[in-house]
């Protein structure tokens, strides 16, 4: 099973200067660790069920820029870009030049927003979830336009493009991978067996082994109904509970993990609550990143 890192908290000790080098040492901490793929949240403010609005909060896109400088192998991606927070158009070549920096290691994790507050906050339009999932769509259809040899004209209900020329094209052949998160069984599921490479279920506290099967699951019926491939979508969780030595030496984790591992799932995203990311990947190493590897 990979292993990847969700960075979620930027309240660091030494204040707003810190920031910067706390995430070079824990880009090169990634890699000594073993780790697999390392990601950000895309927020314009802290979550409120994490900490506050005034927090802070990185620009996501930007901050993978950044750690693009200070990493060499692991994959990079937001989880998950909001389709609201960027024209996809924007967002194809945005992610298209994550990837040309970074040697071919970028994803693109996108789902169909829901934080309305900062949104609200700053000025971007908000619209009702079943537009919001018509954005994602189209979105999902421009950015595999844009990676293409297509460059003509896309005609979409909300999106138009005269020229989808990218230049340059990313790295990674044929794109770099597409995750769609959420488990929507109705909407988000279909999504991901028509257009994408990966999915992202919740797992952990709430949501048990018996719980990702059943999306798994559903992600085999739309699969059916797409005629997708079901093996060929790479699935993956986002974990919400406690990591690490706290837990036994880990132990207790991993054998959380390997339920999980027995229903389909290859790939774990973790996030360190607190403020001490490295030290977190650290742990992980040690701790946890043998025997994932052997699940």
């Amino acid at each position: 099973m990979k292993l990847g890192v969700h960075l979620v908290n930027f309240t660091l000790p030494g204040g707003p200067e810190s920031i910067g080098p706390t995430l070079a040492a824990t880009g090169t901490a990634v890699e000594e660790a073993g780790l697999d793929n390392v990601s950000f949240m895309d927020h314009y403010f802290q979550l409120e069920f994490l900490a506050g609005a005034n927090d802070p909060m990185l620009e996501g896109y930007t901050a993978l820029g950044f750690l693009a400088a200070h990493t060499s192998t692991v994959e990079l991606q937001l989880l998950m870009t909001g389709v609201t927070y960027r024209h996809p158009g924007l967002l194809a070549k945005i992610v298209s030049t994550l990837d040309v920096v970074s040697g071919g290691r970028a994803a693109l994790g996108i789902g169909a927003a829901w934080y309305e507050r900062e949104h609200r906050a700053l000025g971007v339009p908000f619209p009702p979830l079943s537009e919001r999932f018509e954005r994602l769509e189209e979105t999902l259809q421009i950015v595999r336009q844009m990676w293409s040899d297509d460059d003509g004209p896309f005609v979409g209900k909300h999106y138009q493009l005269a020229e989808t020329i990218n230049s340059p094209q990313p790295l990674h052949k044929p794109h770099p991978p597409i995750m769609v998160g959420g488990g929507g069984e109705r909407k988000t599921l279909r999504l991901v067996a028509k257009h994408a490479d990966a999915c992202n279920v919740f797992a952990g506290q709430g949501a048990g082994p018996d719980e990702v099967a059943h999306k798994l699951a559903v992600l085999r019926e739309w699969c059916d109904q797409e005629g997708r491939a079901y093996d060929a979508i790479r699935k993956t969780v986002l974990y919400n509970g406690l990591v690490g030595p706290d837990r036994a030496g880990g132990a207790a984790f991993v054998e959380e993990m390997r339920a999980l591992a027995d229903v389909g799932i290859e790939e774990v995203h973790v996030m360190p609550l607190q403020g001490d990311p490295v030290g977190f990947v650290r742990s992980l190493g040690e701790h946890v990143v043998p025997h994932l590897s052997q699940l």
